[in-house]
């Protein structure tokens, strides 16, 4: 009778962990919670006292989560109740005690974790299911985390680096390093060759390359997105899962990514619009949309776009960076200030706001609150370029061509294929008159533009054309202002500088037309009215000397 006692017993504590399980699926997290506290109660078994934790987390009784765990003998043995613990910790916001319960251990740049005591490597093994988070991975996370939100920003990307390389199927880890720019595009790809992928993970180690930033030729970054999709097909019998891939947000958002990179705005704007209506909330989409709208100045989408982020989430920092842009965009510049400094003090890891910041001083010459929010920028994300670009920027507006110069090749050391770079680096030359080597700056920088080239393009033709003229190579500056004539016909630039140029070789009648074209787009313009008076009267000159010869 004893044992049937103790067979209906057992029975019935499994109903009621079932309906535990059932009411966690269901979200009902205070039923959980109750039956969860019988459980445990009644069989006093870890595996019990674990789930009435996991149901008390769910909950959002972050405190007694943690008290229950803590309590337990084991938490420190169990790694599970260890990690659960930590997680109501950084719930809690109690960062420094989060990292004493996840232990002691250390870690290298290459992301290679040591044991604290003997300085043994500690080799992570995949544990559990075969698409099982590895354990130790998201602890190795969850130390990335709590040093980031303590400042340590250096720790902080060591243990990224750590649990990615423990489990690659820990895409938030990549996920915090990529969005952060907390690697270079050298040391994101040698950290993606690391990985050791398993063979059904093919696709995964290609979809994690186009992830990362993508400053290859425009040939194979889109062979990254082709051979994705022809791996994924070619895996997969099912058509399903080739619909899925082949039309995938993520996906679709870093070609859009990509896109913005070369400058390809309209078309960045339109692949944007496209998946917005798919995923009105998706947040990377979101980003590339605003700054590609912001760059084609399109005020109304900014607009509507900032009020819809603002009412739906007023506590995130995208949404008042979307206020900023809309500020930035109609040109009332304090305002976009102050929106861009509410952005980065919600989220100090936001780079697009700090860089936001920086640009709404540099764009009223506030140089010295301009270089601050660079430098701070540049301090907290290392890997990217734009920072101290700008910098470099600022000291070539304030005549510091040296300084410049030296920043210019830094952004080029951290992303060496972005044309704007060598663009910057061209007119440093310039202005220090090294006229050669400005010309073969403006040359690398057609070079690198991955697609045809457009009209935000035509100042570096017209840059080079004025290089080649300094040179005394009218031939070539000649071709490169007709080239950029092709591109806009709007520029005073372009026309007093093709002018010039036959005004050095003796043409005459065609300087005296360019002259024309150039006054006709700005009447007053002191240099094309002196030198067409003067090309006048060479021309009137040169015709009375051929009478005289004849």
């Amino acid at each position: 009778m004893g044992e049937a006692e103790n067979i209906m017993r057992e029975e019935e504590i499994e109903k009621i962990r079932g309906v535990v399980r059932d009411c966690v699926s269901k979200h009902l997290y205070s039923s959980a919670i109750f039956f969860a506290d019988k459980v445990a109660a009644l069989t006093n078994d870890p595996a019990d006292i674990y789930m009435q934790a996991q149901a008390l987390f769910l909950g959002r009784h972050y405190r007694r989560a943690f008290h229950l765990l803590n309590a337990s003998k084991i938490v420190l043995r169990d790694l599970r109740f260890r990690y659960l613990a930590a997680k109501c910790l950084e719930e809690l916001k109690e960062w420094d005690q989060c990292l004493l319960m996840l232990g002691d251990a250390k870690v290298d740049e290459d992301g290679t974790v040591y044991d604290a005591k003997d300085g043994n490597v500690i080799h992570f093994d995949k544990d559990g299911e075969d698409r099982e988070i590895n354990i130790s991975s998201a602890i190795c996370f969850l130390r990335g985390k709590a040093y980031g939100a303590l400042q340590n920003r250096s720790q902080a990307r060591q243990w990224y680096k750590a649990a990615i390389k423990a489990d690659p199927l820990c895409y938030e880890a990549l996920e915090c390093l990529v969005e952060s720019h907390m690697l270079t595009s050298e040391e994101e790809a040698n950290l993606l060759s690391a990985l050791q992928f398993s063979p059904e993970d093919g696709w995964l180690s290609t979809f994690y390359s186009c992830l990362i930033k993508k400053y290859d030729k425009e040939s194979t970054v889109e062979a990254k997105f082709k051979k994705l999709e022809n791996e994924t097909s070619g895996s997969v019998s099912g058509s399903s899962m080739i619909s899925t891939l082949a039309n995938n947000t993520d996906l679709l958002a870093c070609k859009a990514e990509y896109y913005h990179q070369c400058c390809e705005y309209q078309k960045c704007f339109e692949l944007t619009s496209a998946l917005l209506e798919k995923d009105p909330f998706h947040p990377k989409c979101t980003l590339v949309h605003l700054v590609a709208a912001m760059e084609l100045c399109n005020s109304t989408e900014l607009y509507l776009m900032a009020c819809n982020l603002v009412k739906d989430h007023p506590s995130k920092a995208l949404s008042w960076f979307a206020v900023g842009c809309y500020y930035y965009c109609i040109k009332k510049y304090a305002e976009a200030r102050r929106y861009f400094s509410k952005a980065t003090n919600i989220d100090g890891s936001f780079s697009p706001a700090w860089i936001g910041f920086g640009n709404s001083f540099a764009a009223q010459e506030e140089g010295d609150q301009a270089m601050s929010a660079y430098r701070t920028a540049a301090r907290l994300f290392p890997g990217c370029h734009l920072p101290t670009l700008y910098i470099g920027m600022e000291y070539m507006r304030t005549h510091s061509y040296k300084l410049a110069d030296q920043f210019f090749m830094q952004a080029k050391a951290i992303c060496p294929s972005d044309p704007l770079v060598y663009n910057e680096l061209g007119v440093v030359a310039y202005h220090m008159k090294e006229y050669g080597k400005a010309v073969r700056w403006f040359e690398k920088t057609l070079a690198h533009i991955p697609s045809e080239l457009t009209e935000s393009w035509e100042p570096t033709v017209v840059n080079l054309a004025h290089a080649y003229r300094k040179l005394r190579k009218d031939r070539e500056a000649i071709s490169y202002y007709e080239r950029a004539l092709t591109l806009s016909t709007k520029s005073l630039s372009t026309y007093s500088g093709l002018a010039y140029t036959y005004h050095l070789q003796g043409n005459f009648s065609a300087a005296i037309s360019y002259y024309h074209k150039a006054l006709w787009l700005k009447p007053d313009d002191q240099f094309c009215t002196e030198m067409l008076n003067l090309a006048l009267v060479d021309d009137c000159q040169n015709g009375v000397d051929s009478k005289v010869e004849l």
